[in-house]
């Protein structure tokens, strides 16, 4: 029988929008805007309240047909609804959508990859909150186009991978997306226009101090267990280690220990290598 993948990425999107409502009490993964505040969990809530209205920015005035795709819990389209919006969203999973479900009941809801999904009708704004770089470049471009009203407008905030990224072999390199060369490219070649953008790297990079805090308190417990197994059970230690030397590479056990132990994954880490947005394309 094949063996099923584990999916890690919807493991992970579980477990952390469980410990964003337990902190803030909103089901908000996005990065917080930090200009002006100290980073620490207490001001989580606070961040990101303040990059949902520098994303909202970018918005019409008036309530208009808004497409958000990638829509995560349904945490911004609940907001946009709110606001007099009719919203639609597109999600790639079952458990995503279902939150989506409960916490913006009022928005139709696709449950798809946004280059799969079915979708009629023409919308004002095209929004990319943190998902753009999730979606294939050329496809996800090119099919907001088909979408979009005359007048319309795509509205995109996520991270980008600048011109200074360096991968390496080893650890993780923060951040992610696409390589902002290809996509400035591929803006030029579409005929659209960028009506607004504003590059808001520094503001956001303390979300990844914070989010190494917390990976160091999961590592900082796991090493104590680890020292009481080598202290009273030593056998089991070994049993463990042995395990988890069959089932991790060596890459991957450096991974971990870089997530867990270190403080390589850090704002200016994140800084030298992405270039996050907000910007608003429009039909030139």
């Amino acid at each position: 029988m094949a063996r099923t993948k584990i999916d890690t990425r919807g493991l992970g999107l579980d477990i952390g929008l469980a410990y964003t409502k337990w902190l803030t009490g909103a089901e908000n993964l996005h990065y917080g805007y930090w200009a002006g505040l100290e980073v620490c969990a207490a001001n989580l809530g606070a961040a990101q309240a303040a990059y949902t209205d520098r994303l909202f920015e970018r918005l019409p005035d008036a309530p208009c047909r808004i497409l958000d795709i990638g829509g995560g819990a349904g945490e911004t389209a609940r907001k946009l609804i709110a606001l007099g919006h009719q919203v639609e969203i597109v999600v790639p999973s079952a458990f995503l959508a279902s939150r989506c479900r409960e916490n913006a009941p009022q928005a139709v809801i696709h449950e798809a990859k946004f280059e799969d999904a079915q979708i009629t009708g023409t919308f004002d704004v095209c929004l990319f909150s943190e998902s753009f770089q999730y979606v294939p470049l050329k496809q996800g471009i090119a099919k907001c186009l088909t979408l979009l009203a005359d007048d319309g407008r795509i509205v995109i905030a996520d991270c980008f991978r600048s011109e200074t990224f360096s991968r390496d072999a080893v650890q993780a390199t923060v951040g992610g997306g696409h390589r902002i060369e290809k996509f400035r490219a591929l803006v030029r070649a579409t005929g659209l226009a960028v009506s607004q953008e504003e590059d808001i790297t520094t503001q956001v990079a303390p979300s990844i101090d914070l989010e190494q805090g917390l990976f160091n308190v999961v590592g900082y417990g796991l090493g104590r267990f680890d020292e009481e197994l080598a202290q009273r059970r030593p056998r089991l230690r070994r049993t463990i280690h042995w395990v988890m030397r069959r089932l991790l590479n060596m890459r991957k056990r450096a991974r971990l220990d870089q997530r867990l132990n270190q403080q390589t994954r850090n704002a200016a880490h994140f800084a030298a290598n992405n270039t996050y947005l907000m910007l608003v394309l429009r039909r030139g």
